[in-house]
């Protein structure tokens, strides 16, 4: 397996490869070539900043069965996909800050693919072959206007709520891990990715018939049951499999000035 990442190194944004407790630096960000500088950096000494700068940030719902239940909702037969604005990403260590703290807001793990090459009715076979690695990420959800609006894209897209991190991963096989968030150190959510109804390679296939997947485009997959509200103060932690946890705080969002 190897580790890429995003950091903030002396004001600014920097990608490379983590090894041990070095940073590799790279010439450009990893999704467009591994092309590196001869600057290696001490992990300790860096920020952790976004892993992904995509182009198009894509989810899927309704991916898990018992998440299908819990939402009282129906299997549609094909991958429910939309847009989220790349806005709302958040790196780890990043406070979530909830737009409207009397809404029911809630919090969604899921498993995050980067595309590496451009993807164009890919099939299933060959989807894998255009993705660079996975990471970690969280679709933060506003319920009252999810149900109100009866769409996904702006209920799901305010700044910060897509926590994603701390890392990518190339190299693994994402076919069973488990996938585990906890809130206030409780675990709130807890499945295998063995249990998406769609798996990886299937939803970059449907994506890429409807959609030119490009590099560095992210995708979540869509997360298990289990998913509940947050609030100001809560402590969240999402893993899958023995990768590095991404940990995040939340807090009401500062009132908008009129």
């Amino acid at each position: 397996m190897r580790t890429f990442g995003g950091f903030l190194s002396q004001g600014r944004i920097v990608y490379g490869e983590v090894r041990g407790d070095s940073v590799h630096v790279l010439t450009k960000p990893y999704w467009l070539g591994l092309e590196f500088s001869s600057d290696v950096l001490s992990l300790g000494e860096l920020q952790i900043h976004l892993p992904v700068a995509p182009g198009k940030l894509i989810a899927v719902g309704l991916n898990y069965a018992d998440h299908i239940a819990e939402m009282k909702r129906t299997p549609l037969g094909t991958p429910l996909i939309w847009f989220k604005a790349p806005t709302s990403l958040l790196p780890h260590g990043g406070t979530i800050e909830i737009a409207f703290p009397e809404h029911q807001t809630d919090f969604e793990v899921e498993l995050g693919i980067v595309i590496g090459t451009e993807a164009k009715n890919a099939s299933v076979e060959r989807a894998l072959d255009c993705v660079f690695g996975y990471t970690l990420g969280e679709d933060i959800s506003d319920r009252d206007l999810q149900k109100s609006e009866k769409q996904f894209g702006r209920c799901k897209s305010f700044d910060t709520y897509t926590p994603v991190g701390p890392f990518v991963y190339t190299g693994v096989d994402v076919r069973d891990l488990s996938i585990i968030l906890r809130q206030n150190g409780e675990v709130k959510q807890q499945a295998r990715t063995s249990q998406m109804i769609y798996s990886p390679a299937e939803i970059v296939s449907f994506a890429s018939q409807s959609l030119t997947l490009l590099p560095g485009d992210v995708i979540l997959t869509g997360t298990p049951s289990g998913v509940g509200p947050i609030r100001a103060g809560d402590e969240i932690e999402a893993r899958i499999g023995e990768w590095p946890a991404l940990r995040n705080s939340v807090v009401a969002a500062p009132l908008a000035e009129k």
